[in-house]
């Protein structure tokens, strides 16, 4: 007879996530007394302690990490198991999560989600964001289905097929305020050195995240999207690469001053990209209307400080 039930598992995984039995309720939608006769009758079934209790917060013991560590495997096989079902169904997934980078704005496929509409108004969509590694994390993990502007290359280690959209342009942007707006030659580490970085922070969890132009001991403040970056660079706050989309009617209308660099930004590669082996009739409808020309533009469009 089974010990470990798939319920228990994700009962454990919220508590693991939210840091309480009464924050893993809520998200589960159970009683908090439900919680805790799940966990308590799974600790008496195995015979081990999974949690160390300290008044309302809680954290796994060794060996409940050993047993999250390996039941998350069997939550995702299941859930898995559970899309290739209803797939095999229907032909239609009955939900669809679609990724951005935070860079762009879901708005930008607007049309495309009218058209999507009309030939499957059954399937839900569901739009998530992410910044940097970030986004690839949420593919990999099943948060999301399809990552639509995903910023720089994806992860080692397969798993997914990836289709280049483009690249994106970056340059080196401060307010005509800032210190380094008087400068008149390319900056140098030395002169950065001084002033804060204002930096988008990489939204990766398990993923390793990547740290974009900033130096070692560098001052920065992070943020968690390029609407926010933008608007504390065009505040004099900090300095940082933005993207020349982003910053373009800003350095028109000499509200950013664009200033040289010896070490540039290389143009970052955009991609759509997707799990493989998925082959759901929403997703394959994404996937070709995604691969058109054009669709790069069409997001660079809703970048922060985009002329539309």
């Amino acid at each position: 007879m089974l010990r470990i039930s798939l319920d228990a598992l994700q009962i454990l995984d919220a508590i693991d996530r939210r840091g309480s039995f009464s924050a893993a309720g809520n998200e589960l939608h159970r009683v908090p007394s439900t919680i805790s006769y799940t966990v308590s009758k799974l600790e008496d079934d195995l015979g081990v302690q999974v949690f160390d209790r300290n008044g309302p917060k809680v954290s796994l013991t060794r060996a409940g990490q050993e047993l999250l560590k390996e039941g998350r495997y069997l939550l995702k096989a299941a859930e898995d198991l559970e899309h290739r079902v209803r797939r095999v169904a229907s032909g239609w997934e009955t939900e669809l999560g679609l990724g951005m980078d935070s860079l762009f704005s879901p708005i930008s496929l607007l049309e495309d989600i009218r058209a999507f509409y009309t030939v499957a108004d059954r399937t839900r969509l569901k739009i998530g964001q992410d910044a940097i590694s970030g986004t690839w994390e949420a593919l990999l993990d099943r948060r999301v289905d399809l990552l639509i502007g995903a910023v720089g290359e994806g992860p080692s280690g397969g798993g997914y097929n990836a289709v280049p959209l483009g690249k994106i342009p970056f340059l080196f942007a401060v307010a005509p305020s800032h210190p380094l707006a008087a400068i008149d030659r390319p900056l140098t580490k030395a002169d950065l050195h001084p002033y804060r970085a204002i930096a988008v922070g990489d939204s990766a969890r398990t993923l390793r995240p990547r740290t974009v132009g900033l130096l070692f001991g560098q001052d920065a403040l992070t943020i968690p999207d390029m609407r926010s970056k933008y608007l504390f660079q065009l505040a004099g706050l900090g300095f940082g690469f933005l993207p020349e989309p982003c910053a373009r009617a800003a350095l028109a209308a000499g509200s950013l001053i664009q200033k040289l660099v010896e070490e540039p930004r290389t143009d970052e590669p955009v991609f759509l990209a997707w799990r493989t082996g998925e082959n759901g009739a929403a997703l394959s409808w994404w996937i070709s209307r995604m691969r058109q020309p054009g669709v790069l533009e069409q997001l660079a469009q809703s970048v922060p400080g985009a002329v539309l």
